[in-house]
């Protein structure tokens, strides 16, 4: 039976949109969830969805010696309820440190402790100017991160996070307001010891190819010896690249790296401050969708 012209019209008019609709989901916008390393985008996922992630977290440089202080954290997140996520991890830190003035000299392997994060999406930034999220991680120690020491620590991190795309689908930009108080006591001496950090975060990532984004990150951090922001230490501004890799359809790897470009202790008028945070930082995210 011969097709009539106007059948084989509607035809090649069917078969022309189905090819098309790839593309249309596929402009649907950036998945900025994972797409930063020192930062967190807007973006929880969807409800039901589960992946396993792989952190490395590397800080290098003091103020003299050797420092090394790698921290390993595998994860485990998954979506419970709509624009809310749940994150549950385990982490295990390796210390090499030598002849840094004021820390004893270490090199050592150990499980450090575990933590737990929450985030809730307020805003959503299809449906509104910017994304909006809320992020609140706790975490307890039993070694710690900057001096490898036996304590008892128990700390949280309070994210503010904003994002927007300003080139749909190619640019977005992404804001981090952070507040971070943590409790430690030593266990060799059971000195109490009471600090916290507070920074702001900007990032922009720009789509090079669907599956590659490259962009920059910058933090300005604040420590203190209270957890009320009070008794100022020091303060410090990292700058550095960021890309993400979408390895396959449920793979995905991000990487950056971040430099001290400018910073300064309490009472000090060096240019760094290699006391309170660390010259070089570098981070490496690997997550798999199950």
């Amino acid at each position: 039976m011969r097709m009539r012209p106007r059948a084989k019209a509607f035809r090649a008019s069917a078969v022309c949109l189905a090819a098309l609709l790839p593309v249309s989901v596929h402009a649907e916008g950036i998945d900025t969830e994972h797409l930063f390393g020192f930062m967190i985008g807007t973006d929880v996922g969807n409800v039901g969805e589960r992946e396993f992630q792989s952190e490395t977290t590397g800080s290098f440089g003091k103020n003299g010696g050797r420092y090394r202080a790698i921290g390993q954290e595998f994860e485990l997140e998954f979506v419970p309820a709509r624009n809310f996520r749940v994150e549950i991890g385990s982490t295990f830190a390796s210390h090499r440190i030598s002849g840094v003035p004021g820390l004893a000299d270490q090199r050592r392997l150990s499980w450090q402790g575990g933590s737990l994060d929450l985030r809730y999406r307020f805003l959503n930034r299809e449906s509104a100017p910017f994304g909006l999220t809320f992020a609140a991680e706790a975490h307890v120690h039993r070694v710690d991160e900057t001096t490898a020491e036996a304590v008892r620590s128990f700390g949280t991190e309070f994210r503010l996070a904003f994002d927007r795309e300003l080139v749909p689908n190619r640019v977005v930009a992404a804001f981090n307001l952070i507040y971070e108080p943590e409790w430690t006591r030593f266990v060799g001496n059971g000195v109490m010891v009471r600090e916290s950090r507070a920074g702001v975060a900007l990032g922009l990532m720009a789509q090079l190819r669907p599956d590659f984004l490259l962009g920059r990150e910058a933090r300005y951090l604040r420590k203190y010896d209270g957890i009320g922001l009070e008794g100022f230490s020091g303060q410090a501004l990292f700058v550095g690249p960021t890309a993400y890799f979408q390895l396959s359809k449920y793979s995905r790897l991000t990487a950056s790296w971040s430099i001290q470009a400018w910073g300064r202790s309490a009472g000090s008028t060096a240019s760094l401050d290699a006391v309170n945070f660390e010259r070089q930082q570098a981070r490496l995210v690997f997550g798999v969708n199950f």
